[in-house]
């Protein structure tokens, strides 16, 4: 029951004997449509961090090439937290290769964490509490591994609280799509509407990862 409880039910539906709001939250997650480029499923949440918990994880892909991935948690502490200021919080992890002078760039941090607010922004999403890190890091070869280029990654790491409306229950649907937006951004990929067509995107990463 410890794990039916933190990771909504091994199968991957919420449990019976989780609280409403949380369930409606996952249930919202679950049903939502996302753009064809970003496979979603399930996978299991980390524990202690929440009474309750559910997680997702999403990969960006091209044919048969993945250009970014990345991990979506949904928390829920019914008697609230003090740093979430509210009962409900969004952690996020976020990847993706840069080409190195991409990567060299001193303003990249500042915009891809503008690119996670201006996602949930975008989107018309309330929330409190933002915080989170952006890394980038480089790979050198050396050796039996000279002939590799050098590589270099990007990583979003976040966590936010998500307004919570009516009964309780935050619009976890909206904020899967702002995230997906951000994965989309990070990836590279054309904006998904012409709504979207100011949106900035990083140029294609050299050499993305064969599935």
């Amino acid at each position: 029951m410890d794990d039916a409880k933190e990771t909504g039910e091994a199968d991957g539906h919420s449990s019976s004997t989780a609280p409403l709001a949380f369930r409606a939250a996952v249930e919202a997650l679950r049903s939502s449509r996302l753009r064809p480029q970003i496979e979603v499923a399930q996978t299991k949440a980390p524990q202690r961090l929440a009474p309750y918990a559910y997680a997702l994880e999403a990969t960006v892909v091209d044919g048969d090439q993945d250009l970014a991935d990345g991990r979506l948690v949904l928390l829920h502490d019914p008697a609230g937290h003090d740093a979430w200021r509210g009962t409900f919080r969004l952690v996020t992890l976020v990847r993706a290769e840069l080409e190195p002078e991409m990567a060299a760039d001193p303003l990249l941090p500042d915009v891809c964490w503008s690119w996670l607010t201006g996602a949930l922004q975008a989107r018309g999403l309330s929330y409190g509490e933002p915080s989170g890190t952006v890394t980038r890091a480089s790979s050198h070869y050396f050796g039996g591994l000279a002939e590799r280029p050098a590589a270099s990654q990007i990583e979003i790491r976040a966590s936010w609280t998500p307004l919570e409306g009516l009964g309780g229950i935050p619009d976890t649907a909206g904020h899967l799509a702002s995230w997906c937006d951000l994965l989309a951004q990070v990836a590279g990929l054309p904006p998904a509407g012409p709504g979207d067509a100011s949106v900035v995107t990083l140029p294609q990463r050299r050499g993305p990862q064969s599935r």
